[in-house]
């Protein structure tokens, strides 16, 4: 083999092992497709692929945060999301309260069981674990405890709305083409495009190394063609949803911390070495208090989106979040051992999990193989980030 073929297989393998997951997530996609015989690409489909795993997307930012530290996890969000629901339900249906202060008084709840478990984390360094675990059977207790083992139904029509109402503009969505996803669409491409020259330039005049010019704006196209894709299946159904924004909102505020500022940077530091970290001056208790006490938060705010986007709640609510949570996390590239992962990465893993159940239910296909897959695409993408890391030598 000459020089020349051995580094091109080399730059294959790193452009393989880097992108392993986009490519499986293509690929998935295009095969369920094929299978569905394109029931699967149908605007109504694609505009609910989002909202069913609006709640996983909003849970994997803050466990994304947890696993940061040291590949910790949260087993008690699923349980969090019974308890506030129940609590929002209640509070709705059998007190009347108006729906900002029950929203305000549910996210608070949210984020007092996070910092309840990220005190005895972070400062009494019981193991996240037995804690969470703990954290598990209490809330869903509680949570039973306020639904009264009942399941409680929300008509309330103003808290619907702020979580599950599609966003009108009078003489943009008054057809059955509606305007204004196309036009977001359009934005949005050009603000890809953009941020990527900007990015180029302000890299250049700092000297820092970067990737060729057609790799990047070949990215770039690529990520605008999709957005205008996914914009022009929106504008074929119902529009813009809300749950969308609040969806997307998060995942851009928490991709902008983690990969922007100072403090995001603190979360990887803590998992790819705690000890030197501490000595570098972080207090590394209250970053693990802050991750979990964000993580609860988060639940907080999942516990409001699934209980509009159903309607009711009951004790079973949010059973098995904590696992869809931490799959798309695994399988989005974060490392199993802490320090290593990003929301774009989440974005994707769960975009899969979300693919698999929808292609799978599209085709009649029970439960029973849908744990039976997801099972088998998360383990395969934990042995995919150990093998990789030992070769590495990062691990």
């Amino acid at each position: 083999m000459t020089k020349s073929e051995s580094g091109f297989l080399t730059k294959l393998v790193r452009f393989l092992t880097k992108y392993a997951m986009v490519i499986a997530l293509v690929v998935v996609f295009f095969l369920f497709a094929f299978l569905t015989k394109g029931v699967l690409l149908s605007s109504q489909n694609m505009t609910n692929l989002m909202l069913q795993n609006g709640y996983v997307l909003v849970m994997a930012c803050g466990m994304l945060l947890c696993i940061l530290t040291g590949g910790n996890i949260d087993l008690s969000v699923g349980s969090v999301v019974c308890l506030v629901g129940g609590l929002a339900a209640v509070m709705v249906s059998n007190t009347h309260m108006s729906a900002i202060p029950v929203i305000l008084v549910c996210l608070l709840a949210g984020l007092l069981v996070g910092m309840w478990q990220g005190y005895w984390i972070g400062y009494v360094r019981i193991p996240p674990f037995i804690t969470t675990l703990g954290g598990m059977f209490i809330f869903r207790g509680i949570g039973r405890l306020i639904l009264d083992s009942k399941t409680v139904a929300i008509q309330d029509a103003t808290f619907l709305n702020i979580f599950t109402a599609y966003i009108h503009i009078p003489g943009l969505d008054d057809g059955n083409l509606k305007l204004s996803p196309i036009i977001v669409g359009i934005a949005a491409a050009a603000w890809v495009i953009l941020g990527t020259v900007k990015n180029r330039r302000d890299r250049a005049q700092k000297g820092y190394r970067q990737n060729s010019a057609l790799s990047d704006f070949l990215k770039a196209g690529l990520i605008s063609a999709l957005v205008l894709w996914y914009c022009w299946q929106l504008s074929q159904y119902r529009g813009i949803s809300v749950m969308l924004v609040w969806v997307l909102a998060i995942c851009l505020l928490y991709n902008f911390v983690t990969s922007k500022t100072a403090f995001g940077r603190y979360f990887y530091a803590v998992g790819g070495n705690e000890k030197a970290t501490k000595l570098s001056g972080i207090n590394t208790n209250k970053v693990y208090f802050i991750a979990y006490a964000n993580m609860g938060l988060l639940a907080g705010l999942c516990g409001l989106l699934c209980a509009a986007r159903v309607g009711s709640v009951n004790g079973a609510t949010g059973t098995s979040f904590e696992m869809d949570a931490i799959g798309s996390c695994f399988i989005g590239g974060a490392s199993a051992y802490g320090g290593s992962g990003t929301v774009g990465g989440v974005v994707i893993g769960a975009l899969l999990l979300g693919i698999i159940n929808m292609g799978m239910s599209i085709m009649g296909l029970g439960d029973s193989w849908q744990y039976v897959i997801k099972g088998g695409v998360l383990l395969l993408a934990v042995i995919f980030d150990v093998v990789t890391s030992r070769k590495s030598g990062s691990k």
